[in-house]
C-alpha cells in the first residue's frame, strides 16, 4: 500500500488535482472546469460552490486514473487564487458570488479610504497599497451594495480556505493570503483591530490565522461522501497559489526568485527581510520566516488562451490532423517571426493591470501593425508583451533593493521553449525550469508533507521532490532589439494612460 499526498489548486479557469509520491513523482492529475462571470464592465466573479463541485468531480477520476486507493492519501494541501472575498454564513453557506483578483468594481471605495485613512498609514501597516483587486474593498462593497448579504456574513474566506472548510468544517485563514486585507500587519502576521475599525468592519469577520503547513482539521464524513476521500485524512491550511508555486519551483531561501507563467504573469522574490514597495505586492511566503516581494500582472498565459480561443480555429483543426495542440502550432508561427516582432508591440493589460502601474483602466493594445504583419506577429508580440511586463516588475523590484540573479519558471507557459527564451532575452536573466505544470500543486503537497511529518523540513522536501528540467541563457543580440522595443512599450502606456482613463469614464 502506497503513501501519497493530494494537492488541490483552485485556479482562475479550472481546479487542478494532482497526487504525488514522497519523491515528487506525479502519480496522476486531472482538472475540473468552472466559469468566470463578467456581469458588468470591471466585474469578474466566480461561484465558490462551483469550485467545490469541480473538486469533487475531479478527485475520484484522478484516483482512478492513478490506480490509487483513497486510503493511500496521507495528507491534503490546497492552494488558491488571491484576493477572494467569500461571504459565508454560520453554516458555511455561500451568500453571493465572490469577486476575484481581476475584479475592479471597488475602485471608488479605494479612492475614498486612501483619502480618509491615508495611503501612507495603510501602507505602513500592511506593506501594500489599497487597490480594488484586493479583498479589503470588496468587503466594504458588500456592506454598501449587498447589505442583506453583509448582515448574514459570519466569515470572509479565501479560495483555499473555502475548500479547506468544505473538507473539514473548519473556517481558517492562512498566513500567505493575509496580504489581501489591509488590516493585516505584514510584520507580525496578525490582524490589527484598530485598522479594521478604520475600514468599518469587525475583525470577527476574519478567521483565525494559521501557518500554511499547519494541520487545521481532517476530512469529515460529509466531505468524504462528496469527494471520494477517506474520513480522517489530514488537511493543512494551504496558501496562495503564487506562493505555493514558488515553493514548488524550489524557491525557499532569500534571493531566490520564481517566474510565474499561469493565467496571470509576474514574479515572486523570496526575502528574509520586510521589504515593501508601493508599486509591488508584499506577502508572507508559505515557508516560515520569509516574505515574497511579488509582481502580479493580468497578462500571462491567459493572453495566449484568449488568442487561441478567438483566433485559433485553424490551428485547432490543423492540430487534430498533425497530432499537435493548437498552442504548439502557435509556437511555430511565432518562431517564424524575428525577435522584436518587426516592431509590433503588445500591452498585455487585458483586465486592467496590477503591478507596477496599478491601473484598473488600462487596456490591451497592439501597436505597429501594417499590411505585412501576420498572425505570427500577433502571437509573438503577445509573448514579448508579457515578458516586457515581467521586466517592468523586475526593474522596480531591483530599485526596491531586491537583487535577482536567476528566475525559476513555473506555469503552463514555461512549457514553451520559445516563450521562456523570450523572457530570458528580455529580462537578461537566466531561467531554470523545474517541472512547470505541477509546481503549484507540488507546493501545496509539500505543505501537507511537512505538516504531517512526511518531510522533516522544507529543505528536505525540496531536495527530494524538485528536479531541474532545462535552463535558458539570455541572448545578448536579441536583447538589443528588445531593449529598444521595451522603451516604446513603456512610452506607449504613458501616452495612452489618460486616454484609457477617459474612455473608462
Amino acid at each position: 500500500m502506497g503513501e501519497y499526498l493530494l494537492g488541490i489548486d483552485i485556479g482562475t479557469s479550472a481546479c487542478k488535482i494532482a497526487v504525488f509520491a514522497k519523491d515528487g513523482t506525479v502519480k496522476a492529475t486531472g482538472t475540473g472546469d468552472y466559469q468566470v462571470y463578467y456581469p458588468h464592465p470591471g466585474w469578474a466573479e466566480q461561484n465558490p460552490e462551483e469550485w467545490w463541485e469541480a473538486v469533487c468531480d475531479a478527485i475520484p477520476r484522478v484516483l482512478e486514473k492513478g490506480n490509487i486507493s483513497p486510503e493511500e492519501i496521507k495528507g491534503i494541501g490546497i492552494d488558491g487564487q488571491s484576493w477572494s472575498a467569500i461571504a459565508v454564513d454560520k453554516d458555511g453557506n455561500v451568500l453571493t458570488n465572490t469577486p476575484i483578483w481581476m475584479d475592479t468594481r471597488a475602485t471608488d471605495i479605494c479612492e475614498e479610504f486612501n483619502e480618509k485613512i491615508g495611503k501612507d498609514k495603510i501602507f505602513e501597516l500592511c506593506g501594500n497599497s489599497l487597490q480594488p483587486s484586493y479583498t479589503t474593498a470588496k468587503i466594504i462593497w458588500y456592506q454598501r451594495n449587498l447589505p442583506e448579504v453583509y448582515a448574514k456574513t459570519y466569515k470572509i474566506l479565501q479560495s483555499n480556505s473555502y475548500i479547506a472548510y468544505k473538507l473539514t468544517g473548519v473556517m481558517t485563514q492562512d498566513l500567505s493570503q493575509g496580504y489581501g486585507l489591509h488590516c493585516f500587519d505584514m510584520r507580525t502576521g496578525t490582524w490589527n483591530e484598530e485598522m479594521c475599525q478604520e475600514f468599518g468592519f469587525s475583525s470577527e469577520l476574519l478567521p483565525e490565522i494559521h501557518a500554511c503547513h499547519e494541520v487545521i482539521g481532517e476530512v469529515n464524513g460529509k466531505a468524504a461522501k462528496e469527494s471520494g476521500l477517506v474520513e480522517g485524512t489530514p488537511v493543512v491550511a494551504g496558501g496562495l497559489d503564487a506562493a505555493c508555486g514558488t515553493l514548488g519551483a524550489g524557491v525557499i531561501h532569500s534571493g531566490e526568485t520564481q517566474e510565474q507563467g499561469g493565467q496571470a504573469g509576474g514574479m515572486s522574490i523570496c526575502t528574509d527581510q520586510y521589504r515593501a514597495d508601493e508599486r509591488l505586492i508584499l506577502g508572507f511566503h508559505v515557508v516560515p520566516d520569509c516574505w515574497l516581494l511579488q509582481g502580479g500582472t493580468t497578462g500571462g498565459g491567459g493572453v495566449m488562451r484568449w488568442l487561441d480561443r478567438e483566433f485559433g480555429a485553424y490551428e485547432r483543426e490543423e492540430g487534430k490532423r498533425q497530432g499537435k495542440s493548437s498552442l504548439d502550432l502557435f509556437n511555430e508561427e511565432a518562431a517564424a517571426v524575428a525577435p522584436g516582432s518587426d516592431g509590433v508591440i503588445f500591452l498585455p493589460y487585458m483586465s486592467g493591470e496590477r503591478t507596477p502601474i496599478w491601473d484598473p483602466n488600462a487596456k490591451g493594445v497592439y501597436y505597429g501593425l501594417d499590411f505585412s504583419k501576420t498572425k505570427g506577429h500577433f502571437i509573438r508580440a503577445a509573448m514579448e508583451g508579457t515578458a516586457y511586463a515581467l521586466k517592468h516588475n523586475l526593474d522596480v523590484a531591483e530599485e526596491a533593493g531586491a537583487k535577482v540573479e536567476v528566475l525559476r519558471a513555473m506555469g503552463g507557459s514555461a512549457n514553451s521553449l520559445l516563450w521562456t527564451q523570450i523572457k530570458s532575452d528580455i529580462t537578461g536573466k537566466p531561467i531554470v525550469v523545474p517541472s512547470s505544470d505541477t509546481a503549484t500543486t507540488l507546493g501545496a503537497v509539500i505543505l501537507a508533507g511537512v505538516g504531517i511529518g512526511m518531510y522533516k523540513d522544507f529543505d528536505e522536501a525540496v531536495k527530494l521532490t524538485i528536479e531541474e528540467k532545462r535552463s535558458h541563457e539570455p541572448n545578448n543580440e536579441n536583447r538589443k532589439v528588445y531593449d529598444k522595443n521595451y522603451e516604446t512599450y513603456i512610452e506607449l502606456y504613458k501616452q495612452l494612460k489618460e486616454t484609457m482613463a477617459k474612455n473608462h469614464e
